[in-house]
């Protein structure tokens, strides 16, 4: 889809950046010493093998698949050879983790900026739908706190703005990064691609771009499972490995029992469904069929509490905040612009 409005310019992207980046640090603040991370029961524990890659753990003595998620940890790693030494109180790999996904969510929310206001040529809408998305539970709490959904956030933020605006040939690289990321990214971005191309004019070259995103994806899940594992195995077989649940039905209804799940879409979802309509349809449908898979794969693998809520704010947040923004700034500007008139 072409712009409607012409894009902010780099040095407003920047001074948003680095103020985005600021916030989150202090959003994320109560990490460094405030929690016991090291003994927290639940989720924090995921924190423990990323943690161990930070300091060079052997890939042999890390537990399952988050040992391949090598992105946000390798970034962390390079930050905290720099602070762990000079941080104080500080856990420096707190710090590290921290500084790595705050730059990683200030980059998404900039990026969701310049799709918004693309779209809207609205300011007050494209920063309204940046400060939704940095309040919500998901942030302060989930994306802030050493895990490393960050970066498949920002990088499937970046193939909406690369699907959105024609930049086609960026997809390919978004897929390696994201992929790096998590492993989830690898179905989302195949799923959200495709359906958006099905919504569109569906032209050859995009297609192709499409196709070789995916495959550059694939290819670099087999090749992290190597390099760290030592085994070259298929993403199929990683993906059947990853089943450890029969109980789907009731695992599927008792995640909507889960807190997380609420306190991140209990306002965002009804909020956002009001102005939905005002954006591009393939962004919409993209969003909802890629929802869609992002449930299958937590009720086949059968994940912890919170990891669909995690994975849902993901793929949808970015839309529901820019939604629930055209809610509420629809026409400050122009409301401003008349009282000083």
């Amino acid at each position: 889809m072409v712009p409607k409005a012409a894009g902010l310019p780099w040095s407003r992207r920047l001074l948003l950046g680095v103020l985005f980046f600021l916030i989150c640090c202090g959003l994320g603040y109560s990490i460094l010493n405030r929690i016991e991370w090291r003994k927290a029961p639940g989720g924090l524990q995921d924190l423990q093998t990323y943690a161990n890659m930070i300091e060079g753990e052997p890939a042999r003595n890390l537990n399952g698949h988050m040992q391949f998620r090598v992105l946000v940890p390798g970034l962390a790693r390079g930050v905290y050879r720099v602070v762990k030494d000079h941080t104080g109180t500080w856990d420096p790999i707190m710090l590290s983790l921290l500084l790595v996904n705050a730059f990683l969510v200030a980059a998404t929310v900039v990026v969701l900026m310049t799709v918004v206001y693309g779209e809207l040529g609205d300011y007050a809408v494209a920063l309204g739908s940046a400060l939704f998305y940095l309040l919500n539970f998901a942030v302060p709490n989930l994306r802030l706190i050493g895990f490393i959904d960050a970066g498949e956030g920002l990088f499937l933020m970046l193939a909406v703005w690369s699907l959105w605006s024609g930049r086609m040939g960026l997809l390919p690289v978004w897929a390696v990064l994201g992929t790096m990321a998590k492993e989830t990214f690898v179905p989302f971005l195949a799923v959200f691609a495709v359906t958006w191309w099905l919504c569109s004019q569906r032209d050859r070259r995009a297609a192709m771009w499409i196709v070789v995103a995916v495959g550059a994806a694939f290819a670099t899940l087999t090749t992290v499972h190597w390099k760290v594992s030592g085994v070259l195995e298929s993403p199929l077989r990683f993906g059947r490995d990853l089943h450890q649940n029969s109980e789907y039905l009731a695992y599927f209804f008792g995640a909507f029992r889960d807190r997380n799940l609420w306190y991140i879409f209990v306002w965002l979802l009804p909020l956002g469904l009001l102005k939905l309509n005002r954006f591009p349809r393939s962004w919409r449908v993209a969003t909802g069929t890629t929802c869609a898979v992002a449930f299958a794969l937590d009720v086949y693998y059968g994940g912890a509490p919170g990891t669909v809520g995690r994975a849902l704010f993901t793929i949808a947040g970015p839309l529901l905040s820019a939604s629930v923004a055209l809610l509420v700034f629809t026409g400050v500007g122009d409301s401003a612009r008349a009282e000083v008139g």
